[in-house]
């Protein structure tokens, strides 16, 4: 039997639309799925490394690791009129430099952070560290990402949402682009295309079955928040716009990739739905 891991990161979107296949839910014949949860910019610098067949990752990573990955369709996060947040004290006054912590170089956060910012004087960190970072004065402001943007201290307060800022660099109507997962392009084109078809078919069934799969993660111990927390998150970040990517994500996309590349973070400018894993060739075999 054929096995495959996919690395996903430990929050509860990605836990929740992987988990239909590690409950039995979805299968798929003569392959045995396997995953490991690491925080999300560790997947990016593996990724970079090609460490993992099938890897969670940064949208802001993938013009880096085009050439060995094909872009995934499915089990995608965007926000819309939501995302990470600047904070900082409640109270505080950032000044022009002011010090900073991201969640990793590659994060799609710290691409928007740094246009935005060009003078802040950048530290990365385990998303899980920032918040105490900045309750302790270790840095003047953080990034909260996953489900920290709706659990952060009393005593903290948002600077300013990082939608604003997307809203400010890409325009008003398109969802904001956070975080997707690529397949090795050495990976035979008709494994490829049952790999991408069975993690689709995983996120669908999940979505489908959203109550059922929550508590099952819940009492488990899956999960870092409780499940009323868990349930708002769901609904931001793993949802019906998670099962395949839409004509209007492909164009935040691509306006994403374009921003990087207008800044001076890419050295080519790509569209994204040029790197996507062919899947009209198994059609094409069939007749």
């Amino acid at each position: 039997m054929k096995e495959i891991l996919v690395a996903h990161s430990p929050d509860a979107d990605d836990i929740f639309m992987y988990y239909a296949i590690k409950f039995g839910w979805v299968n798929l014949d003569d392959t045995k799925f396997d995953n490991l949860a690491l925080d999300i910019e560790t997947l990016n610098q593996a990724t970079l490394r090609g460490e993992y067949d099938i890897c969670a990752i940064s949208f802001a990573l993938y013009p880096f690791v085009k050439d060995d990955f094909s872009l995934l369709k499915t089990a995608v996060s965007f926000g819309d009129g939501y995302g990470p947040k600047l904070i900082k004290k409640k109270g505080a006054k950032l000044k022009k430099k002011f010090t900073v912590a991201l969640s990793g170089e590659y994060t799609t956060n710290a691409l928007l952070f740094k246009i935005k910012y060009p003078n802040a004087k950048v530290q990365y960190m385990n998303f899980l560290e920032i918040e105490n970072a900045v309750l302790e004065g270790k840095v003047d402001a953080g990034v909260l990402i996953h489900e920290s943007i709706l659990t952060y201290d009393e005593k903290l307060e948002v600077e300013i949402e990082l939608w604003d800022i997307w809203q400010e660099l890409a325009g008003p109507d398109l969802p904001l682009p956070l975080g997707g997962m690529c397949m090795r392009r050495s990976i035979p084109l008709n494994k490829a295309i049952q790999y991408e078809n069975t993690l689709i078919q995983a996120v669908n069934v999940a979505n489908s079955n959203k109550e059922l799969l929550s508590k099952m993660l819940m009492e488990r111990d899956l999960i870092r928040v409780n499940s009323e927390t868990l349930n708002k998150y769901l609904d931001l970040y793993a949802n019906d716009d998670s099962i395949e990517l839409s004509a209007l994500q492909f164009k935040a996309l691509d306006k994403l990739f374009e921003l990087g590349y207008k800044h001076g973070f890419y050295e080519q400018l790509i569209r994204s739905e040029d790197f996507l894993i062919p899947s009209e060739y198994a059609e094409l075999r069939s007749k």
